[in-house]
């Protein structure tokens, strides 16, 4: 469309030009007839039309529609009057059937003003009302500084095609303007000619458009200042959402730096590696805790609201995620209290099935625990090597069996051996009192140094930790049961070693004979029993 208009105003242009050239001419004009002057005026009236009638401009269109409404409602009211003419006088055939056509008439006359409805008072209504860009943001988070620069951007491309209609609009006006300027020069050129009707046409567009393009200039006045405010007011909030990111961003900076502080001079001063990595699980715990609350006090304008939202929200929680919670609340209970801690092995028994590992990690939800080659998988599971997942509501509910709490790294185990009846028992305990005295002496000097620690935390009653044996009966003969301290991670190594040594020690006996389950059958007198030595050996 500005392409059109542009070449029609630099032909009328360059026609004016070449009028003006003329008269400076040295040469003697040449005279042109009034013939040839009405042509030459009609011919550009038919061009600018022409440019007009192929121009896809909104304002023309816009305006066609308004001129299409009011002659539409202009002959509604003709039919209308002349049905009601019709109807008061003597019907006859004819004047029915014109009635019937008129009706016809009126009807689609009514559907064109209802469909022409909003051109009705003004038909420049929507083009004169600048573009609605949204519901203005506010700019209360980092995320929505996007927002803002995105909306103000909106803002000014609209203003741009804002202005761009009023420099269209202007350039009709040009090309109307001279259009009534022909109309006016073919009148006073060729007076029986009739322009009359065409000239007022154009005179009114010209006017309805000036009026157009004064509203428009008024409102695009307004429509920047406007723009202006919106502007510089996102601009101010994104400036501060700026400067509270980069406070966020410095105190969390600092806390990172005072954890990493922290967590150096604990390294520094904790020896134990199980305890360093429990302070530094802790540490960053409530360095990311810290980090959140900030985070929320920050960005969250009602926090009272929002508390009492969390505080209904969690107690539908606390019933749908119950065992979540309660885990969170068991690890809890397992950091504070210190039952458990990476590095310890133990035991988990749950509905019949019995795991014995070191635990790798003790998480917000789970322990996690290496099933290592124990008693129980030689004897119950037959299995080894799996990573075990506990959840830490079981510290409840189960029982859980620490073989390394604390400062104890031992813990006792036993072994029972059957001789028969008649075998050396006295002999047969002190043997087993030698063997597993001799394999566990270092044991147990290092658990009674570790017993005289745990003495500020426990009461302790019982602090013999030398080795024990017992004789008790059995059904096919009497049992010796000798217990002795080990460490806690290699029981099955010793147990093992011990029972190789009391048993080579009882097959060297010639008294002392290992029971398994037999009978004895006599088929003559019972010999008496053979006096037992006094000093059992």
């Amino acid at each position: 469309m500005k392409r059109i208009v542009r070449l029609a105003l630099a032909a009328v242009i360059a026609s004016t030009w070449a009028f003006a050239a003329s008269d400076k001419n040295d040469t003697p004009p040449v005279e042109i007839s009034k013939d040839v002057q009405v042509q030459q005026a009609r011919d550009e009236v038919a061009k600018i039309q022409k440019e007009l009638s192929k121009a896809s401009s909104v304002w023309i269109k816009s305006y066609n529609s308004y001129m299409a409404y009011q002659e539409a409602r202009k002959n509604l009211r003709q039919i209308k009057w002349r049905i009601e003419e019709l109807q008061n006088r003597r019907q006859t055939v004819e004047r029915k059937l014109e009635i019937e056509a008129l009706q016809a008439k009126e009807k689609i006359l009514t559907d064109q003003v209802e469909l022409l409805k909003a051109q009705g008072t003004s038909p420049f209504v929507s083009l004169l009302k600048p573009d609605e860009a949204g519901e203005q943001p506010t700019i209360t988070n980092p995320f929505e500084i996007v927002t803002g620069l995105s909306y103000i951007k909106r803002l000014n491309s609209q203003y741009k095609d804002y202005l761009l209609r009023e420099e269209e609009l202007q350039e009709l006006i040009a090309l109307l303007e001279r259009q009534v300027g022909l109309y006016k020069d073919l009148m006073r050129l060729d007076p029986k000619g009739d322009y009359e009707v065409e000239l007022e046409a154009t005179m009114l567009q010209v006017e309805k458009f000036k009026l157009a393009l004064e509203t428009l200039v008024s409102t695009a006045e307004v429509y920047e200042k406007r723009i202006e405010s919106t502007e510089a007011k996102i601009n101010e909030e994104i400036k501060e959402q700026i400067s509270k990111l980069l406070n966020i961003v410095m105190i969390v900076v600092v806390l990172f730096l005072v954890s990493f502080l922290v967590k150096r001079i604990l390294k520094r001063y904790i020896v134990d590696n199980e305890r360093l990595y429990m302070a530094n699980k802790i540490l960053t715990f409530v360095n990311v805790t810290l980090v959140v609350l900030i985070l929320m006090f920050s960005y969250i304008d009602n926090v009272g609201y929002l508390a009492t939202v969390l505080g209904f929200a969690s107690a539908g929680l606390a019933i749908a995620m119950r065992d979540w919670f309660m885990s969170l609340l068991g690890w809890l209970v397992i950091v504070v209290g210190g039952a458990i801690h990476v590095g310890d092995r133990i035991r988990v028994v749950k509905d019949g099935v019995e795991y014995v590992g070191d635990v790798l990690d003790v998480s917000l939800q789970r322990i996690t625990i290496m099933e290592d080659v124990t008693l129980t998988t030689v004897e119950v599971n037959r299995r080894a090597g799996r990573i075990v997942f506990i959840p830490n509501n079981y510290i409840f509910t189960t029982l859980i069996s620490n073989y390394s709490h604390g400062s104890l790294k031992t813990v006792w185990d036993g072994i029972d051996i059957v001789i028969t009846f008649d075998s050396n028992h006295k002999k047969a305990a002190h043997i087993v009192k030698e063997i597993t005295r001799k394999y566990s002496k270092g044991y147990t000097d290092i658990t009674r140094k570790q017993i005289n620690k745990l003495r500020d935390r426990y009461s302790l009653k019982n602090s013999n930790v030398e080795p024990r044996i017992f004789t008790l009966t059995a059904p096919y003969g009497i049992r010796i049961s000798g217990w002795y301290l080990t460490n806690a991670y290699a029981t099955l190594t010793l147990r093992s070693t011990i029972t190789a040594d009391v048993i080579d020690a009882f097959n060297a006996e010639p008294d002392i004979t290992i029971a398994y389950p037999t009978q004895t059958f006599y088929t003559g007198p019972i010999p008496p029993k053979a006096p037992m030595p006094e000093n059992g050996a």
